[in-house]
């Protein structure tokens, strides 16, 4: 847990899966990846591991920046709404990225961030607002 005012994250909270997966139509949502919560400077930054992993279908380098900016922008969306008086300082590091050739977008992306947040907070026993 952060307590008012403290800098998010307050310890590293490693292989944090962020997956969002909507099956209620055509196209669905699809994204699912691997990340660590590293503290660091103030906001929120984007790392891509060295040796970071690409699974499913094929992604251009393009695309998986706009996955990746999109999954940062759901970090960071998220962290506003459950940690609205904390000090957001996070390295946010990509390991492994999950591409559907149909159904991986950048709202689904988005989504896995706010997931990856929930799943962050639950690890070090914030709990977390469930939706």
């Amino acid at each position: 847990m952060t307590a008012r005012g403290e800098a998010f994250p307050p310890r590293p909270v490693r292989g944090v899966r962020a997956r969002y997966v909507f099956q209620g139509g055509c196209p669905g949502a699809v994204a699912d990846a691997v990340v660590d919560f590293e503290p660091w400077e103030e906001g929120v930054h984007l790392e891509v591991a060295a040796g970071a992993t690409v699974y499913g279908g094929a992604a251009s380098q393009e695309d998986l920046a706009r996955y990746h900016a999109a999954l940062a922008e759901g970090v960071r969306a998220e962290l506003a709404e459950q940690l609205p008086d904390a000090t957001v300082a996070l390295a946010l590091v990509v390991h492994r990225t999950g591409v559907h050739d149909v159904d991986t977008s950048e709202y689904a992306y988005r989504r896995a961030g706010q997931v990856a947040v929930r799943e962050a907070l639950a690890l070090l026993g914030a709990g977390g607002a469930s939706r």
